[in-house]
């Protein structure tokens, strides 16, 4: 079974077509002709040769959105790593599916679709609108033992990259990533350790708002698990199955199986760039597929994102997770696509060029 889940998994990485490099470059010149001085509309000019790059289109239409928003549970939360209880990862599932959590209402305005998927949940949750695929029934306790099994991390990668085929098959062609779990910045955190080399004192952070004690009771479960499990740097699947979670495991397929359907996806905080960043080590053609949309508050995510080679669009100073500062950012691309069909060039509008 696990042979067969990796070969599958193999085919679809190699699936990933290249960066459309010279579509990408006449973006670029169409960009330069626009009346404005060039490069002076910053970070949307680069967006819109991202594009164009990944679609291979000058002017793709991404208006067909979706935030999948992956929910699981987490063992080491007996170590008392976070401030709320694990309850609250099936209340909070419930209140998105329901339309009252912070992405609802931000996915509603950039006319987005919030699909909700329970991967992990240690709960039994029924609701019309979710999406129900669960691998494990919460991870086990990382600080004792390894959180998953390599099959059950490669199941949940497999149906990150279902979910996102069924959505494209729906129409989607921008997708962006959000979580839900209670202990999640606590595995993100011990991923991050192992695969950029941070220490736990830089990769760590107050997660839900955690106290000073609270704190350092964080980075101590960080060593731990660690040490116990003894994770191979070289070997994400390895890093994520021993440390990682169900949500996280499924954040990596929904990048890759973006990536192999042409689409760009938008990454949201500190977890979501975990699963970049392991996606990324496994499919390094995965990259120009990736948007970073913010800087969270979380104090090792401006190193993680820099060792994957992304910069953020924004910083306004997040921590929620759920996809928001994901879902934010699609006004940006809006924007820098909306910049490039009806801008006037210096010729049509008759301006004299510098």
């Amino acid at each position: 079974m696990k042979e067969k889940v990796y070969i599958e998994l193999t085919e679809i990485i190699n699936s990933i077509k290249p960066f459309h490099e010279e579509t990408a470059q006449l973006a670029e010149r169409h960009s330069d002709s626009l009346t404005k001085p060039p490069g002076s509309l910053g970070k949307l000019e680069a967006i819109a040769r991202q594009l164009a790059g990944v679609t291979g289109e000058l002017w793709p239409n991404l208006s067909r959105k979706s935030v999948i928003v992956m929910a699981g549970d987490h063992g080491v939360c007996e170590e008392g790593v976070s401030a709320f209880p694990q309850a609250v990862t099936p209340q909070m599932v419930i209140n998105f599916l329901n339309g009252g959590a912070a992405v609802n209402v931000l996915a509603r305005q950039a006319g987005a679709e919030v699909v909700c998927v329970d991967i992990g949940v240690n709960a039994d949750l029924e609701h019309d609108r979710l999406v129900s695929r669960k691998i494990v029934r919460g991870t086990a306790n990382m600080a004792k033992q390894p959180a998953m099994t390599r099959e059950e991390t490669l199941q949940a990668i497999m149906v990150g990259i279902s979910v996102v085929k069924e959505q494209v098959q729906r129409g989607t062609r921008l997708f962006a990533t959000g979580e839900m779990g209670i202990g999640n910045t606590t595995s993100s955190a011990a991923i991050t350790t192992v695969l950029t080399g941070l220490s736990p004192e830089e990769s760590v952070g107050r997660g839900t708002g955690i106290n000073d004690a609270s704190w350092l009771n964080k980075i101590d479960v960080v060593k731990r698990a660690i040490a116990v499990n003894k994770p191979d740097p070289s070997d994400p699947i390895d890093v994520l199955a021993k440390l990682g979670g169900a949500e996280i495991a499924g954040l990596v397929g929904v990048i890759l199986g973006a990536a192999a359907s042409g689409c760009p996806v938008v990454i949201d905080g500190y977890i979501s760039s975990v699963a970049a960043l392991v996606a990324s080590r496994l499919a390094a053609q995965t990259k120009p597929y990736i948007l970073a949309s913010h800087l969270s508050q979380e104090q090792g995510h401006l190193r993680l994102l820099e060792s994957i080679g992304l910069s953020p669009m924004i910083q306004l100073e997040m921590r929620l997770g759920e996809g928001t500062g994901a879902v934010l950012c699609f006004h940006f691309i809006d924007a820098a696509l909306l910049l490039m069909q009806e801008m006037a060039t210096f010729e049509s509008a008759g301006i004299s060029k510098g």
